[in-house]
């Protein structure tokens, strides 16, 4: 069942220690008092709740979020607080007499009314938080991808990365114009994408990777990064059945470099062919900041270009098995 967000002081996200030391850097308040209706000590306690509540609500919100926010001391427009990104709107009256702990609990819930819906679950130590800003968004396919991520991210952080978090943050946003895309530990997913393609559920399974894969930056190539994402989408995918979504034919017009899928059929030919486990070394030294252009003659004697010529000979050396459910 979904729930109204009442409350956002519960959720949690990952770096929150240092996201809150640079909070004060990267946000900014302006505090517009035509009448000098409140005092320093009123200012301050506005100003603090405003720094422990926005950017928290800005990360799940999205990055396109507005950092530089005005709020306009009024008498009429609200009762108490009315806040959405970039704009709060606070009682003077209201709020002279307030503390900040309940100043910060007013904001949360003005902020939550800009979300249609959250919900919280746990599930053996992973936790999910979704928060869904389409209010078509189809039900089966809320339920789809909480599903998919309590069956797929355990086994890929078990597999490639123990260290990394239990708790992600989905989040369903109507101007998000891609497919979807990974950010500390929160995914953000296109509500038309999923409006258009309801069966793809194996996005998590690749955007998810992204979080276990943590290499920060200037770790590697992005045609690597996404490449062994979609290896592991196609390897430990639910239902890419469901979904029409698989590896295409080898071509003469291709390059390892062309990433995602064509990149991950490649991959699936080393492992069967080279060296198996080939990819999850790869990926660890990615994660350490360890990898070079060396790293596959260490790995398997051949040079990547070399290992590209034996793949383009014998392309079709290989079986794919694809995931499905009835």
């Amino acid at each position: 069942m979904i729930k109204k967000l009442l409350i956002f002081a519960s959720i949690s996200f990952i770096g929150a220690h240092t996201f809150a030391q640079n909070r004060e850097r990267e946000y900014k308040i302006t505090i517009n008092d035509k009448d000098s209706t409140i005092n320093a000590i009123v200012n301050a306690k506005l100003k603090a709740a405003f720094f422990q509540v926005y950017p928290k609500f800005a990360q799940a919100d999205g990055y396109r979020t507005k950092r530089n926010v005005v709020l306009d001391l009024v008498t009429e427009e609200t009762t108490t607080i009315q806040a959405k990104a970039g704009e709060i709107k606070v009682n003077s009256k209201w709020v002279k007499n307030k503390s900040q702990k309940k100043i910060q609990k007013e904001l949360f819930t003005a902020l939550s009314k800009n979300w249609v819906s959250y919900s919280k679950e746990k599930h053996k130590g992973y936790e999910l938080t979704f928060i869904s800003k389409d209010p078509d968004l189809d039900s089966m396919v809320r339920k789809n991808l909480i599903a998919t991520y309590f069956e797929i991210y355990p086994i890929l952080v078990k597999t490639f990365n123990d260290k990394s978090t239990h708790d992600v943050l989905f989040v369903v946003d109507t101007a998000y114009k891609a497919v979807a895309e990974a950010s500390g530990n929160r995914i953000l997913f296109s509500a038309g994408y999923m409006k258009a393609h309801p069966t793809d559920i194996d996005v998590v399974t690749h955007e998810t990777m992204h979080i276990v894969q943590g290499y920060g930056y200037s770790a590697g190539p992005v045609w690597l990064t996404e490449g062994i994402a979609d290896y592991v989408r196609y390897k430990y995918g639910v239902d890419n059945v469901g979904s029409k979504w698989s590896l295409p034919a080898y071509n003469e017009k291709q390059s390892y470099t062309n990433s995602y899928r064509i990149t991950a059929r490649f991959f699936a030919w080393l492992e069967q062919n080279v060296k198996p486990g080939l990819i999850a070394a790869l990926d660890q030294q990615l994660r350490a900041h360890q990898y070079s252009e060396q790293s596959w003659a260490s790995l398997t004697g051949k040079t990547l270009d070399q290992l590209w010529e034996d793949y383009s000979k014998e392309p079709q050396k290989v079986s794919l098995t694809y995931s499905g459910k009835k």
